[in-house]
């Protein structure tokens, strides 16, 4: 699907893959990115069980303001599965999902943006936070920053009702760029609009894609529970380290539901432009900071077609 990249005033335009001037000076605490990515937009999707670990959780906001201090443009889309599976599993409603993506009802969607922007994206704002004036959070719907149309799962090649489920068709980036111009590192949940002023609750994966590719990014990093994408999986953990667009497409139709956004995100950004997508495993330590600056990625890299 395509994504269309719109300005507040007058419709779609190229991005700039770099930044202008910001307001607020860098002092520099570690290493220094490597000058190809100095000012680069990276955008980096945090999610699966590291969210509920504090210590993980504490691990990445420093790792996000390390990124910062080393001369990159960081931008987090956050997910918050296992705190909405949680708060519904609370309040007694059924948590279903269908092809990787939850089933949202009008009661699942008021339950989704709660704990999305009122708990989750509160919380990841405050841990970075913590190490300076430093992140700003917004959602989706936000000055119309992401609109979508309704989605259908697909479940043994057949379509499914999953409710309130969007794909993104446009991002207006301006607000995102503005923050990051100002030396900000933008938190954001993926929600968005529709057309017609509903709600779609969008998945964090492809959320996270469609807000790289409109920004220029350099780079698209994922994470989650697991080691990367696996080459035979249920009957080998081995990890597939490197694989290019044109393979990834072709394993695409086979890959397990919960990995199936993740690599469907990865795939559409590398193919709009994105310099490489990484899918890492959130509970290794300083693993955005290995793949990023040292190029040593400890899960899976989907690079552009040569």
């Amino acid at each position: 699907m395509t994504v269309r990249v719109a300005t507040a005033g007058a419709g779609v335009h190229e991005q700039s893959p770099r930044l202008g001037s910001e307001t607020q000076p860098r002092p520099r605490t570690g290493p220094a990115a490597p000058k190809e990515l100095r000012s680069r937009v990276v955008v980096v999707k945090f999610g699966g069980n590291a969210m509920v670990d504090a210590s993980l959780q504490e691990a990445f906001a420093r790792d996000v303001v390390e990124l910062w201090h080393a001369g990159l443009s960081p931008v987090v889309v956050h997910g918050g599965g296992p705190q909405i599976s949680a708060m519904l599993d609370r309040l007694g409603l059924e948590v279903r999902f269908e092809g990787g993506l939850r089933v949202t009802t009008e009661e699942t969607l008021d339950v989704v943006r709660m704990v999305l922007t009122g708990r989750v994206q509160r919380e990841l704002v405050g841990a970075i936070n913590a190490h300076g004036p430093f992140a700003v959070g917004l959602s989706g719907e936000d000055a119309h920053t992401m609109t979508a149309v309704r989605r259908s799962g697909r479940v043994n090649g057949l379509p499914v009702d999953i409710g309130l489920v969007g794909d993104i068709v446009n991002v207006a980036p301006d607000t995102v760029r503005s923050l990051l111009e100002l030396g900000r590192i933008p938190v954001v949940s993926p929600l968005a609009r529709g057309t017609e002023g509903e709600v779609y609750n969008v998945n964090a994966d492809l959320a996270a894609s469609a807000l790289a590719v409109a920004l220029g990014a350099e780079r698209l990093v994922m994470l989650t529970d697991v080691e990367g994408l696996y080459a035979d999986w249920p009957h080998s953990t081995e990890v597939v380290e490197r694989l290019t667009a044109a393979e990834l497409g072709g394993l695409l139709p086979g890959l397990a539901s919960g990995m199936l956004p993740k690599m469907e995100g990865c795939l559409r950004a590398v193919r709009a432009g994105v310099g490489r997508a990484h899918v890492l495993d959130g509970r290794v330590p300083h693993a955005v900071l290995r793949a990023v600056l040292d190029g040593r990625s400890p899960g899976t890299t989907v690079l552009p077609d040569a």
